[in-house]
């Protein structure tokens, strides 16, 4: 019964399943075909007997990453970048939407928009130029400006104490308008009788905020959260691997740049391998524990 029921609504609704069909197709050539190479992980990979030929070393290579002296160190770095970024991050699109959702002058709004919009589109490579011009303690704008006030040359992509607040606060600057843009979305919905009746009520604008904005964005909040926690160990690669140099190295050491340096530089494919499924694995278990806790505490979750 309940296969003929699923079968007569993939025939009612045939239209829709052929328009996510490219996607389907997208998502199973480019994320489960490849999983194929997974099996990389657990052989000594060889040339010349390609993916299925090397020996078999089972849990060699994770055991290898884990009592490796990097290990404590490779994980402090990415959990601390991502939890910054993750921290500050986060709510900062949050607030914007909220800020730009209270503008009422349409023109005013647009050109807002489309200002903190911009910076997403700038690329990595050409961000972190700006930084090097920017934060150079002998020609640059900040450097000048930190001498000027009486803080002396401090370079800040050099230093391991101002690394990780410098990549986090360029993060925002580059993404917090673009990702705004969701939650902005969401507050569009939100029925405008609510607004007129908090005026008649007398609310001002942190109570509309609190008690009409807020709510409404709730479930978006949760979501994105949830999505944000199964990339806990995801910091990116190019931007982190761009900024690296000998001075900051070790706090900007994270398990993406470690997995290229072993794989691409160091050919050693297995146990580059090993160690991207095992940030794959930890990522997994963070999205799969904050999605179970959301359930239970707000019935808002993926699956």
């Amino acid at each position: 019964m309940r296969t003929a029921a699923k079968l007569g609504t993939v025939k009612r609704d045939y239209q829709l399943w052929l328009m996510i069909l490219p996607a389907l197709a997208t998502i199973f050539i480019f994320n489960y075909i490849p999983m194929y190479g997974v099996q990389l992980a657990f052989r000594d990979y060889d040339f010349s007997k390609g993916l299925t030929g090397g020996e078999w070393k089972g849990l060699f290579y994770f055991q290898q990453f884990i009592e490796s002296y990097l290990f404590s160190d490779l994980m402090r770095n990415t959990f601390l970048i991502s939890l910054a970024t993750i921290i500050i991050g986060f709510p900062a699109p949050i607030i914007l939407a909220l800020v730009l959702n209270q503008i009422r002058r349409k023109s005013f709004k647009n050109m807002m928009q489309t200002t903190v919009y911009l910076p997403h589109f700038i690329s990595v490579i050409v961000l972190v130029g700006m930084l090097n011009v920017l934060l150079s303690p002998e020609t640059g704008i900040v450097g000048h400006l930190m001498k000027a006030i009486g803080l002396g040359h401090i370079n800040l992509l050099a230093s391991s104490n101002t690394f990780i607040p410098t990549y986090v606060i360029s993060d925002i600057w580059q993404h917090c308008g673009w990702n705004s843009i969701i939650y902005l979305a969401a507050l569009s919905s939100v029925d405008p009788q609510l607004y007129d009746s908090s005026k008649i009520d007398g609310a001002n604008r942190w109570q509309t905020i609190r008690y009409i904005d807020f709510p409404a964005l709730m479930p978006t909040i949760v979501i994105l959260f949830i999505l944000s926690m199964g990339g806990i160990l995801s910091t990116g690669f190019e931007k982190i691997f761009l900024m690296q140099n000998a001075l900051n190295l070790p706090v900007s050491e994270v398990i993406a740049t470690y997995v290229y340096k072993m794989g691409i530089v160091s050919n050693q494919f297995s146990y580059a391998s090993a160690i991207g499924l095992f940030n794959t694995l930890i990522n997994f278990i963070f999205l799969y524990t904050m999605n179970a806790i959301s359930r239970r505490v707000s019935d808002t979750s993926l699956f």
